[in-house]
């Protein structure tokens, strides 16, 4: 297990969540990703086998970071899922409490944990460095392909400068870059924004948002 949330040592890192077959995987590998995200929560409509899919997780190169989304987990699957030798870091993405997230810590896994409008407190103590903003839903943990309020984003990066902000929510090919200039985040993150039908990945879509994202900071 790393050390940190992403591998790469970059100003921008870019995200592609919601992969659930390997030609998506390797159309964002071969794009330039640093990271790909796999959801494990089964009510979501990019819900992944990981024991299924296991042979071609196994295979996709050291390069990328392999993220885990979990919804609620307990602490023995947040454990077990870190464990396996083809996941890198997890990502809480439900309402975890903070002890959780202190268990992860003192575990040494790599974790991101999302937060919402209107839902948390970023004076909470997550126990991690990595924050990923995400808009709020009553009904669905990410994807929803709405927009994080930019200027609350920024103003959360501005407060707590210890912290590395993932911006998500509702990012497309044509307006990461203008978010990334607005917000100044330290990854970008992006699921249905680059989806031909959910759980299935546009190519061309895909290599605008990560060029998009790149020249942003040129």
């Amino acid at each position: 297990m790393m050390s940190g949330f992403f591998r790469q040592d970059r100003h921008l890192n870019v995200k592609i969540c919601g992969i659930t077959n390997a030609d998506d995987a390797q159309t964002a590998i071969e794009a330039g990703a640093d990271a790909l995200g796999f959801n494990l929560y089964r009510r979501s409509k990019r819900y992944i086998d990981i024991e299924k899919a296991r042979d071609w997780l196994t295979d996709l190169p050291d390069s990328v970071t392999r993220v885990a989304i979990l919804v609620n987990p307990t602490p023995e699957e947040a454990i077990a899922t870190a464990e396996l030798a083809f996941i890198d870091a997890l990502q809480l993405h439900g309402d975890e409490p903070p002890e959780l997230c202190r268990m992860l810590q003192d575990r040494h896994v790599p974790f991101a944990k999302a937060v919402r409008p209107q839902r948390d407190d970023l004076g909470a103590n997550f126990h991690t460095r990595t924050l990923l903003l995400d808009s709020a839903s009553l009904s669905e943990f990410g994807g929803t392909g709405e927009t994080f309020p930019w200027t609350l984003a920024r103003r959360w990066i501005d407060n707590f400068r210890e912290h590395q902000f993932i911006l998500a929510g509702g990012l497309t090919p044509e307006n990461v870059a203008d978010a990334i200039r607005e917000v100044r985040p330290f990854a970008v993150d992006v699921t249905s924004g680059v989806e031909a039908s959910p759980g299935r990945k546009d190519p061309a879509r895909v290599r605008s948002f990560i060029a998009a994202a790149r020249a942003a900071l040129a």
